[in-house]
């Protein structure tokens, strides 16, 4: 059985990313974006082939824009990957899951 995308917020967000053991993959989205559901089935991708090894969050910036306002989220999607409370990888925009892939694979 393989772990879901989990939902993270303003509240939780340092104790589920910046404070985890593993590298964190967050896709800050929103229900009104199309491009953000392109991106979809590479995270779900990710989620089952580095099962223990990355942990891929979603935060929603229309209840949340604490977070992304803190980040500079701009545009979305936007995935950030975050490793010992840093940011490592800033992917903006729907990209092939090769891409996303290949920035996760250089920090695990």
């Amino acid at each position: 059985m393989t772990e879901e995308i989990s939902a993270v917020s303003d509240d939780n967000f340092e104790e589920e990313v910046l404070k985890s053991e593993i590298p964190v993959l967050v896709d800050f989205w929103a229900a009104w974006c199309a491009p953000c559901f392109m991106v979809a089935p590479a995270l779900e991708s990710l989620v089952e082939n580095y099962q223990g090894k990355l942990k891929v969050v979603k935060l929603d910036v229309d209840k949340n824009n604490k977070t992304a306002a803190a980040y500079g989220i701009m545009s979305i999607p936007a995935l950030l990957l975050f490793k010992e409370g840093e940011i490592k990888e800033t992917i903006i925009g729907a990209q092939p899951k090769e891409n996303i892939e290949n920035a996760v694979k250089r920090h695990l």
